[in-house]
Order: C-alpha cells, then structure tokens, then sequence
C-alpha cells in the first residue's frame, strides 16, 4: 500500500479542536477581531490574502501556549467548507492587554464544489480542550464571529497550469476537503500560456519527511533563466512568490516553468519513514498558479 504522508501543516481542515463546541464560560471578551480579504472574487484555486487583526482587551488575563486561531469558510447555508486554523506569528501566550496584534496570510482557495457567496467565521480554541474563548463582535454563538465575507467564483482557464512531465499522480489528504498534492520527480515541468506581460509564480510546496541530514536545494527555472532557488528541510513548507518579467516568458505561446532539487529519496529506503512507497520522490507542489501583472 502506498504510504500517504500528513497534509501541509498551513492547510490542516476539519481539526477536531477547531469545531469542538467547548466555550470559556462566565469570561470577559479577550479581544475584539477583525479580518480583510484582500479580494472581492475569489476563483477556485487562486490565491487570496488575508489581514488579521486583533485588539486585545485592557482586562484580558494571560493565555497559554495551548491556544491558537481557527478560521472557518462557511456557504451560504452554514456549512463548514474548509478551515485555515494556525497559531498567530506572535503566540497568544505573548499576547498583553491594550495590545494589537495584525499580521496576513496567503491562502489558496481550495477545489471544492462550491460556487457563491463564503462568509469566514474565526475565533480562539484549545488545542487540548477544545473551549473557545469570548471575543467582541458580530457572534454567532459558541464564541464563533463572523468577520468576513467573498464570492468564490470559477475557475478561470486563461492561465491554467498545466503539471506536465515528472510527476507522480494527484494525491489528497481526504474526499471533498480540497487539499491535494502532486509529488515531482528530480526534475519536473509546469507550462502555462503566455500572457506576455509580467506574472507573480505562487509555488505551495513542503517536505513532510526528514529524510536528509541537509535540507534539499530547490531551483526553479523559466526557460533557462534561474528564477528562484531555495533550501526546504524535513518538516517544512514554503510558499514562494516569484516574479517573473514578461521579458524572460519567451516569444512562444506556451512557458515552460522546471522545478528541480539536487536531490531525491524512495521512502521504503528511508526507516524514519517507512512503508512500501518505491516511488522516488523530490518534493510535493499544493498548488501553482500564475497571476498576471
């Protein structure tokens, strides 16, 4: 059997502390929330940025490490989509009262079947407990408040990417969470159409295994041209914003985009890792996608 490995951690859905319905009873509101998407429509799969905010009150008692934000994307009728639940830059420990605490996010929306309007509900939970704490704002009850709102929409085909040659088969972490993956081999290919102007490459990747002493070294190429390179160690993900100037696309209809590592594993051959997975694998690629500048 293949082995599958953890979901990228920046992309853990349906926690089971995240939707616990524990609350923090007879507490005073902790902070007050508030979260800006930084795009009215949201096609599927594209990137969008999310601004967090958080006021913390002057009374607010100190918090341990144990705490952290969930972020749920609801339909229409209430449903729980996906989540983006994460612990803040500055851990909620760190938090002190009269504080603010803000910071963004790039997330990618993910392939799930939904069209219309995606209201984000957030609050604060324990990872161990599940109790959420109060907060100030628009609640919902169960210390969920709703802070934002955008329209998914299509995906639009213009600049579809393409995973061409040297990768292994779609993976996902789960029927209809939206989370999927491809691995690369050593050297893997990606062609979209050229729009001939200046894009932005977002590249989601990770490592999820630890199966060298040195990170590997990846290097992304248009063409030729070096466009990015960067170190991934066991554990670690990345999403990497490249921008790449009209000028190096080419003249052809089509761009050819290689990501390459300097080197590879077969999981089978690796103890830490285990299983009976022969494949030899680079690195895995969540998403990519060309915006136009």
């Amino acid at each position: 059997m293949r082995r599958t490995f953890p979901s990228l951690a920046a992309l853990v859905t349906l926690a089971v502390s995240s939707t616990a319905c524990g609350t923090a009873n007879n507490a005073a509101p902790v902070a007050t929330p508030t979260v800006t998407v930084n795009v009215p429509v949201a096609p599927i799969g594209s990137p969008i940025e999310m601004s967090y905010r958080f006021v913390v009150a002057p009374t607010a008692p100190a918090l341990s490490d144990d705490y952290q934000v969930f972020v749920h994307f609801l339909d229409t009728d209430g449903e729980l989509m996906w989540t983006d639940d994460h612990q803040p830059p500055r851990p909620i420990s760190q938090w002190k009262p009269g504080a603010t605490i803000e910071y963004t996010r790039t997330m990618f929306i993910p392939k799930f079947p939904y069209v219309g309007e995606t209201r984000v509900e957030i609050g604060l939970f324990s990872r161990t407990t599940g109790d959420r704490l109060p907060m100030t704002g628009d609640t919902l009850g169960q210390n969920s408040y709703r802070v934002a709102r955008f329209e998914m929409a299509l995906q639009s085909d213009n600049l579809f990417v393409v995973f061409r040659d040297g990768w292994y088969g779609a993976e996902a972490a789960g029927v209809g969470l939206g989370v999927e993956w491809q691995w690369s081999k050593k050297d893997a290919t990606l062609t979209f159409a050229n729009p001939e102007r200046d894009v932005r490459l977002y590249l989601s990747v990770d490592q999820p295994s630890m199966p060298f002493p040195e990170p590997q070294k990846v290097e992304v190429r248009v063409g030729q041209a070096i466009v990015d390179t960067f170190n991934l160690a066991g554990g670690q993900s990345e999403l990497r914003q490249i921008r790449v100037p009209g000028t190096q696309l080419g003249a052809g209809e089509i761009v050819e985009v290689t990501i390459s590592v300097d080197k590879t594993f077969v999981p089978a051959e690796v103890p830490a890792v285990g299983g009976t997975d022969s494949r030899e694998l680079g690195i895995r690629v969540f998403r990519a996608f060309v915006q136009p500048l």
